[in-house]
């Protein structure tokens, strides 16, 4: 009876073992409550709870067959190896290293505004690009401010010596 009704869902040949088991479940729970005082034959009450079991099965199919998992096996890559979600995402970035870069970002924009005076915070913010600006050279800076390009020199030396300072070197 079992084998007779997947044959009308046209399952893969892959599929069939796992769809008997799933109709077998069904045929099971049909022995389990069949009531012959209701007036159906046993044949007919039996192959309906083999059908809503498989119809069961491919309704949760569909419902996670939108889940993806990370590590169940997408695609495979030029040498055969198999690709995951999680190898697709992956960052080789290091999180500590980001922080460490951060966490010092933040240190010297601190000792710039404490430590320089404006005018050399303008010329090292203008030469670094810091702040989102694009980094100049020094005769672009020199231009911008108006003074020549050997004092824009003189000028950033005098505050990357005050910067390195708290850093100890």
């Amino acid at each position: 009876m079992v084998a007779h009704i997947i044959k009308k869902y046209y399952a893969a040949a892959s599929d069939v073992d796992d769809l008997i088991s799933i109709g077998t479940i069904g045929l099971i729970k049909a022995v389990g409550t069949f009531d012959y005082t209701k007036g159906t034959r046993f044949a007919t009450y039996g192959s309906r709870c083999v059908e809503n079991e498989i119809l069961m099965h491919f309704r949760s199919l569909r419902k996670t067959s939108s889940e993806v998992y990370f590590g169940e096996a997408l695609d495979t890559d030029k040498d055969g190896n198999t690709l995951s979600l999680a190898d697709i995402l992956a960052d080789s970035s290091d999180i500590a290293e980001e922080v460490d870069v951060k966490i010092n970002s933040e240190r010297l924009y601190g000792y710039i505004n404490d430590l320089l005076d404006d005018r050399e915070k303008e010329i090292i913010i203008l030469r670094y690009g810091l702040g989102g600006g694009a980094a100049l050279t020094q005769r672009e800076v020199a231009k911008k401010l108006g003074i020549s390009r050997s004092y824009v020199s003189r000028i950033e030396k005098r505050a990357i010596e005050k910067l390195r300072e708290p850093y100890g070197e």
